[in-house]
């Protein structure tokens, strides 16, 4: 076995630390912690063999089953790139013969192996050195937090959408008619006080009791992909899709001249999969808004998945309607007599002094028991407690 060397000066250290990095941009979350650790790792299993030193890395980097795909596509990437290879040690970089080809990586992982660009439009240095440096300073970060979606270049884009998606949404909860075992609860768990009885001679020590399970309230999302929310949806869309993930009932149409169904995309793990399916799947994107004949067809179509009247119903929407307003306000009225609230997501709101004016959007005003706004990271976080105190009046 090849010795590594000093962790803190020998060039397997930087190779492990800018890979870091690389996971890091790619919306893994990755800390100096869990880099220290892969270090560690490495100096445990050696170089010999790349899948030995792939799996021990992963062991220690990755938290999540859905970000395992972007870890192993990014570690071959990252490991055979020809211009990291000469900063390799020999025995990291086997024949990379059969990987996939660059065009066909998933975008977290092509974004985090560009080149990257300082904020404030300078140039990096050149320099000899590939670097991988996701750092950013403090008035960075508040900036993005603060700054419309609509107004963000194409790099910041990229990054505040993987920063959405560490954003948490709970949902308040209702109680279920199902009951579990609590230490609280009106009825009296008898089999499992008998059991317990059991172990102390046959003594009553202990009244077990049920109590009713709790589940978040079901989901009903509606985002609108008309030309003028082109720049809102796709970020929108990965917010939810990992915001969201723990929900058990999640149901997500998308809206233009037409109804499309993206549960099934949402149903997968990666949130680039999700994009790339909705992508797919959506016929009408950038063009119109017909919110009127699109929620005719819910209500013909897949009115079941709203359960009973506790279906949260989130409508992303700018409100500019080209439909006829006496349908939409029929089909709105059918919808809200349908479920437990009705939350106008508007990113509209960014501009002070806003007023739904436009025919849709009065008529969605009206009709909505609340409008929220969701222009910026900060609107976003912002978001779950909105939701928590509007539904708990």
């Amino acid at each position: 076995m090849t010795p590594l060397g000093d962790a803190r000066s020998g060039k397997l250290a930087d190779n492990i630390a800018g890979f870091g990095r690389a996971l890091r941009r790619a919306g893994l979350r990755v800390d100096s912690a869990r880099i220290g650790l892969a270090q560690e790792a490495a100096q445990l299993v050696g170089v010999q063999d790349k899948q030995d030193l792939a799996a021990a890395m992963e062991a220690v980097l990755v938290s999540r089953e859905q970000e395992r795909g972007v870890f192993r596509e990014l570690f071959d990437a990252y490991f055979r790139d020809p211009e990291i290879a000469h900063k390799l040690l020999a025995q990291m970089l086997p024949s990379a013969e059969g990987k996939a080809e660059p065009s066909k990586r998933r975008p977290r992982v092509s974004e985090a192996l560009a080149p990257q660009k300082r904020f404030g439009g300078g140039e990096r240095k050149p320099d000899k050195e590939v670097e991988f440096d996701a750092a950013m300073t403090a008035s960075d970060l508040d900036r993005l937090k603060h700054a419309d979606f609509n107004g963000l270049s194409a790099s910041e884009f990229h990054l505040v959408e993987r920063l959405a998606r560490d954003i948490a949404l709970p949902v308040p909860e209702f109680e279920m008619r199902r009951m579990r075992p609590g230490m609280r609860g009106p009825q009296l768990h008898w089999s499992r006080s008998l059991r317990q009885a059991a172990q102390t001679g046959g003594e009553l020590m202990v009244l077990r009791r049920m109590q009713r399970s709790r589940e978040p309230l079901p989901l009903l999302v509606l985002v609108d992909i008309s030309g003028s929310m082109e720049r809102y949806a796709r970020l929108l869309l990965a917010f939810l899709h990992a915001a969201t993930r723990a929900h058990r009932r999640r149901d997500v149409f998308a809206f233009g001249t037409q109804l499309t169904d993206l549960t099934p995309a949402f149903r997968l793990a990666d949130s680039d999969d999700m994009l790339a399916a909705a992508s797919a799947a959506i016929a009408d994107y950038a063009g119109g808004t017909r919110l009127g004949e699109s929620l005719a067809t819910l209500r013909q179509r897949h009115a079941r998945r709203l359960v009973g009247r506790r279906t949260l119903v989130l409508i992303i929407s700018d409100g500019l309607d080209t439909g006829e307003p006496e349908d939409l306000s029929r089909e709105l009225d059918w919808l809200t007599h349908r479920c437990r609230r009705l939350l106008w997501l508007n990113p509209l709101l960014r501009f002070e002094g806003y007023a739904p004016l436009a025919r849709g959007a009065a008529v969605l005003h009206r009709h909505a028991h609340a409008m929220l706004p969701v222009h910026n990271l900060a609107r976003l976080q912002d978001l779950a407690g909105s939701l928590a105190a509007l539904l708990h009046k």
